[in-house]
């Protein structure tokens, strides 16, 4: 149902997986959103379905270009900035092009929602801002480890935000996301997240690929539960703090390759991994009152009962994986 109250949002990074959710969301809640997104990963179809809504506009822009993105910011209410580089090992052979893209680009954005005067930026932070954390739950006051460029780079993003808010009274949020999952998750591009991974080999009836003995955990949070954390913080008036956002539980790779049912072959476990990810969620839900609806269950239901949008996407081997990751094994060892 739409809302009478329509706002104008910026959505960088819209194209992407998370961003294309959280579009989707403001959308239907009725507001004009306009998705700034360079689509070096993200996906133009991701969009495809709401490109008859006039309520939105996509431009293809790198964020990291103040004087090209500036233009858009005038009479924006809400900017989301999602837009980044991801993954480990690419960061660590170019770290250059992500300190650009995920710190010069966050800047950027940061000063174009400040000199247009807009009432909220959200920022989209990393839980590997953490590292391998002495405490778990893991808590926001946790000790900051990051173990490779991708992670510092978000998290130097980070502390831009709240520095905008502190000396420029920038309405600002930062979510520190943990291990998000779902529809549309990225299918090509460099070896990474384990449901593109996974969900790829199962479609070509290849063996799983588990690092290690599969007992590592991961906070595995739903994409519809974490879009919801955005909008929830920028309805708030809270300002210049930063929310773990995970969904208050910790799940085994060994139990996900259960619930997806297949073959599996082991890898060598890699060097400067934590063995659990787990987000201590009491601040957000104390805060903002929000909490993850849906349970890891359901959500790899949903993912398997879409996987042929995986049929593209690399279908990864121990050999193949081993090649991409060399560089983690001779930087983090």
């Amino acid at each position: 149902m739409q809302q009478t109250n329509s706002l104008h949002c910026i959505v960088t990074g819209g194209a992407g997986f998370i961003g294309s959710h959280l579009v989707e969301r403001l959308l239907a809640d009725g507001h004009q959103v306009t998705v700034l997104d360079n689509f070096t990963t993200g996906r133009p179809d991701n969009l495809s379905v709401f490109k008859a809504n006039i309520q939105l506009t996509a431009h293809e822009v790198d964020v990291s270009n103040f004087s090209q993105i500036k233009p858009f910011f005038e009479g924006v209410d809400w900017v989301f900035h999602l837009a980044a580089l991801a993954d480990i090992v690419p960061s660590m052979q170019h770290p250059l092009t992500y300190h650009r893209a995920n710190v010069d680009g966050t800047v950027a954005v940061l000063e174009a929602a400040r000199q247009a005067k807009v009432r909220r930026f959200i920022y989209a932070a990393s839980s590997s801002c953490y590292g391998i954390p002495d405490v778990y739950p893991t808590p926001e006051t946790a000790e900051i480890r990051p173990q490779y460029p991708y992670a510092l780079s978000k998290y130097l993003g980070e502390e831009s935000v709240l520095h905008w808010g502190q000396v420029y009274d920038l309405p600002a949020v930062s979510l520190r996301l943990f291990n998000v999952y779902g529809p549309r998750s990225r299918t090509s591009g460099t070896y990474g997240a384990v449901f593109g991974v996974f969900l790829a080999q199962k479609l070509h009836g290849k063996p799983l690929t588990v690092v290690g003995d599969g007992t590592q955990t991961r906070d595995f949070t739903f994409v519809k539960d974490v879009v919801n954390a955005f909008v929830m913080a920028a309805k708030s008036d809270i300002s210049n703090e930063v929310f773990n956002v995970g969904s208050n539980n910790s799940y085994s790779v060994n139990y996900l390759v259960e619930l997806i049912g297949s073959e599996v072959v082991h890898i060598p476990k890699r060097p400067g991994e934590p063995d659990r990810t787990f987000a201590d969620i009491t601040k957000i839900h104390q805060r903002l009152g929000w909490e993850a609806k849906v349970s890891f269950e359901e959500g790899v239901n949903i993912l398997l009962e879409n996987i042929e949008y995986w049929r593209e996407a690399p279908v990864w081997n121990p050999e193949t994986i081993a090649e991409a990751t060399k560089d983690w094994f001779e930087y983090l060892a």
